[in-house]
């Protein structure tokens, strides 16, 4: 029996590291790393089902072709021939950018650079901007600070205040759990903000529940009771924050009672969670996705990132701001890739559909228009805004390429579908945007049936469209594991410390990598310091300079009586994992949550069939009443294939957030009754 090091690809905030056991080829146990400080503790479920991810008797082994609505295997041969005469025909007629190349997040690693290689050798292509997940938050944070990182995950122990705003920690983030609890068990305090009661919330301290997308409203009335009590570093602020006197002014509007009229949370809770902030140190911020997914997400995300720096928990052990670090991925060509306007790198790639808007960009495009899409690492008819357009605008399409390891609702639109690699079958390097190491995702045990890694089909489709070995090399490598290798080894070559041999032995710190962020006081925006007032941000994205408090679209009323909410679970990420038996063990999808007395004005009864709608379309599923809820809500689990009583996301429209070219999931309003 062999025992390899590899580590977790998924979108995920622990990216754990893993030593995995391999007998006559087969995966035997997946145990933690220990080297990895950040994920020590364990696996956890989803983890521990990739053994049946390999196996699993809907994994897709061989090429497919659609003839008549219906699917049949054929070679790999027939099947790159098709693509490969369909693009020739398809450049011939329209021009190279009528291909549309579309990779999501789904797997991680630096061979995901080889697609875009790929189509830049044929000739060119269109891509899509912005991203469904997290940028404004990346870009609020980048226009604060000048970068996105935070402390290292096990720093946030040392806090003696830990503020989970918007973040179901417990089920998102679950070894960051383990260092909250150290500090609670140290005599730390535990806040959670969110709008229902979560696994979380029940080992806070405080749980505080405003209104769903207000929380900038709270954040600016806490910055106010912060200056009017004297609480704010002067030191600090004078040394490295640029916009204090502007902000004083902008926040003396935030009364309590102004804040309390519009959060729903009380004066007294308002008060509390302001002398909390003021008065104990170090605190640390620690904040989800959720508030950055209505249309005024940026700014919101800039009110919560004000209140560390108000109060200097900066560069501090057990202090700071806590959501995106990117002190790892010191392999992309900018920064933070996402915080970026549509561009054109050359003349042959057109950046001009916007993920959130995937629908309307291919069905609007022009010059040339859309006709043939590929799809990698994704599943944009379950997970784009407006399902029911994402499809119109697929079927719209002359041709339509999937690769994936399941038939998703996705592959069942294309007209080919070619099998996909598991994180077992080909090595990668990886890195993690919560905690700063590199890692090796090793190759441990052979792809079943015909599966071929992504990187091997390009290489083989460039070879029948008469792209030279040699064009490429360093680019694509050759489909063989020593190849791949030496693919990897060329890119850590540029980095001190990191080499094959040595993420064979486990994870590393990523090189010029720190514990404590901006530790050195060092910024790097336009001035040089913190900027709360950013000249920037009104540049680029027309919001105002300062932080500031806009309604969400969901308050302005309609005929639809709740707001849409749709958090993630700790048993699937996004629509991956659901099709596992170990998981549907304890992952119940056609759950829809809402609050008793709103289901009494309904006369809806607990575990009753229902149906979600507004004028997008509609959903089914069994009523779960939630306590915890509040009331005006309705909260549907994300990640719901379309067998599973429909994809959340044929309810939510193709709204952007104010920067960064987000989706705005929660700006949606619905209705319930009883299903017919």
């Amino acid at each position: 029996m062999a025992i390899k090091v590899s580590a977790c690809p998924r979108d995920c905030y622990s990216t754990c590291s893993f030593l995995v056991s391999v007998n006559n080829g087969r995966i035997g146990l997946i145990e933690p790393h220990p080297d990895n400080r950040a994920t020590s503790e364990g696996v956890c479920l989803k983890g521990l089902s990739y053994f049946e991810r390999v196996v699993n008797p809907g994994r897709l082994l061989y090429p497919l072709k659609k003839t008549g609505g219906k699917f049949a295997r054929i070679s790999w041969d027939e099947s790159l021939s098709i693509i490969a005469d369909r693009i020739s025909e398809i450049h011939s007629k329209y021009g190279p950018e009528s291909v549309l190349y579309y990779a999501a997040t789904g797997t991680k690693g630096l061979l995901n650079k080889v697609g875009p290689a790929f189509w830049e050798m044929t000739g060119g292509f269109t891509s899509t901007y912005g991203d469904l997940c997290w940028p404004s938050g990346l870009e609020a944070t980048r226009l604060t600070f000048g970068e996105n990182k935070h402390n290292a995950p096990w720093d946030i122990e040392n806090s003696r205040l830990i503020i989970s705003w918007g973040k179901n920690i417990a089920e998102t983030n679950v070894h960051q759990m383990k260092f909250i609890e150290n500090s609670i068990s140290n005599g730390g305090k535990f806040v959670v903000i969110d709008p229902r009661r979560t696994e979380t919330s029940s080992k806070a301290d405080i749980h505080i529940s405003p209104a769903p997308g207000t929380d900038g409203a709270l954040a600016m009335g806490i910055g106010n009771l912060l200056i009017l009590k004297g609480y704010v570093d002067v030191d600090f602020i004078n040394n490295n924050v640029k916009g204090f006197e502007e902000y004083r002014s902008a926040a003396a509007k935030y009364t309590p009672e102004k804040v309390s009229e519009i959060t729903g949370v009380n004066v007294g809770a308002i008060r509390e969670l302001a002398e909390l902030i003021g008065t104990i140190k170090p605190m640390t911020i620690t904040a989800g996705f959720g508030m950055q997914r209505y249309r005024n997400s940026g700014q919101t995300m800039r009110t919560l990132i004000s209140l560390p720096v108000l109060t200097g928990n900066i560069g501090k052990i057990g202090a700071g701001w806590v959501y995106a670090n990117l002190q790892s991925h010191i392999f992309d060509d900018e920064v933070d890739p996402l915080a970026i306007y549509p561009r054109s790198d050359n003349n042959r790639i057109r950046n001009s559909i916007p993920v959130t808007k995937l629908a309307d960009g291919i069905l609007d495009s022009e010059d040339p228009p859309i006709k043939m899409i590929w799809i990698e690492r994704g599943n944009p008819v379950t997970q784009n805004p407006d399902t029911a357009s994402v499809i119109k605008a697929f079927r719209s399409l002359e041709f339509r390429v999937v690769v994936d390891q399941f038939m998703t609702d996705t592959a069942r639109e294309a007209d080919i579908v070619l099998p996909a690699k598991t994180m077992f079958e080909q090595s990668d390097i990886i890195n993690a945007y919560w905690h700063h190491y590199i890692q090796l995702k090793q190759k441990v045990i052979d792809p079943p049936g015909e599966v071929k890694p992504e990187s091997e089909i390009y290489y083989l489709l460039a070879r029948k469209m008469g792209i030279s070995k040699s064009d490429m090399k360093g680019k694509i490598p050759a489909p063989s594991d020593n190849e791949v290798e030496i693919f990897l080894e060329d890119i850590l070559k540029n980095f001190s410390g990191l080499s094959l041999s040595r993420l064979k032995e486990g994870p590393v710190l990523a090189p010029g990598s720190s514990d404590i962020a901006f530790e050195d006081l060092i910024f790097k925006t336009r001035s040089g310091k913190i900027e709360i007032y950013s000249d920037e941000a009104n540049e680029r994205w027309g919001v105002d300079k300062l932080p500031e408090y806009i309604p969400p679209l969901i308050n302005e009323e309609n005929e639809f009586s709740f707001i849409l909410l749709s958090s993630n679970t700790k048993n699937r990420i996004h629509s991956q994992f659901g099709n596992m038996k170990l998981i549907e063990q304890f992952d119940d999808p056609s759950l829809i949550y809402i609050n008793p007395s709103d289901a009494l004005k309904k006369s809806i009864a607990d575990g009753e069939k229902i149906e979600v709608f507004n004028k997008l379309g509609s959903i089914s599923g069994i009523t779960k009443f939630d306590h915890g809820l509040r009331s005006g809500c309705v909260l549907v689990k994300n990640g719901r294939w379309m067998h599973e009583g429909g994809s959340v996301n044929l309810l939510t429209s193709q709204i952007e957030t104010d920067m960064g070219y987000g989706a705005a999931f929660y700006e949606n309003r619905v209705d319930i009754r009883r299903a017919t």
